[in-house]
C-alpha cells in the first residue's frame, strides 16, 4: 500500500508492520511478558521493550505525517534505531535464558526486518546513492 509523504511517494509492503510488532509483543504472547517481569532484571527489560516497541510504531506514523522530506527520513532513523533497541533488549532475553530463545526468534527476526526495511527505506528516501559519493 502506497502512502503520500509530503512531496514524494513511498511504498511499503508492509505499511503496519511496526503497529503489529507492537501488538505480537504485548498481545499474541503475554505470558511471555509476564513471565519476563517476574523478576527484577526481567521488570527493567520488558519495560525497557515495551518503551522501545512502542516508540517503533509512534515514530513510523510521525515519519508518514512528516511536513518535509529531511523530517520523514530523521524520523524513519528514529524506527530504525528503536527497533534495534528492541532486537538488543530480545537478545539480553535469550542470552540472559530469562526465556528460551524459541519463544523470542520470531520476535526477534520481525525486528531485523523492520531495521531492515527502515534503513533501506531512509536510505532510498534520502537519496543517498553510494555510486554519486566521491571516490565511491
Amino acid at each position: 500500500m502506497a502512502r503520500r509523504v509530503g512531496f514524494e511517494r513511498v511504498t511499503f509492503s508492509h505499511e503496519h508492520r511496526s503497529e503489529k510488532s507492537n501488538e505480537v509483543i504485548f498481545h499474541s504472547r503475554p505470558q511471555a511478558c509476564r513471565i519476563v517481569a517476574n523478576s527484577k532484571s526481567g521488570k527493567i527489560v520488558a519495560n525497557q521493550i515495551g518503551r522501545a516497541g512502542t516508540s517503533v510504531g509512534a515514530n513510523y506514523r510521525a515519519a508518514c505525517r512528516g511536513r518535509s522530506k529531511a523530517e520523514f527520513v530523521a524520523k524513519l532513523g528514529i524506527v530504525e534505531e528503536e527497533a534495534d533497541e528492541c532486537a538488543y533488549w530480545l537478545e539480553l532475553i535469550g542470552d540472559g535464558k530469562i526465556l528460551p530463545v524459541t519463544l523470542i526468534a520470531s520476535l526477534k527476526r520481525e525486528a531485523e526486518e523492520i531495521i531492515a526495511i527502515m534503513a533501506a527505506s531512509r536510505i532510498t528516501a534520502s537519496g543517498y546513492n553510494r555510486k554519486s559519493k566521491p571516490g565511491g
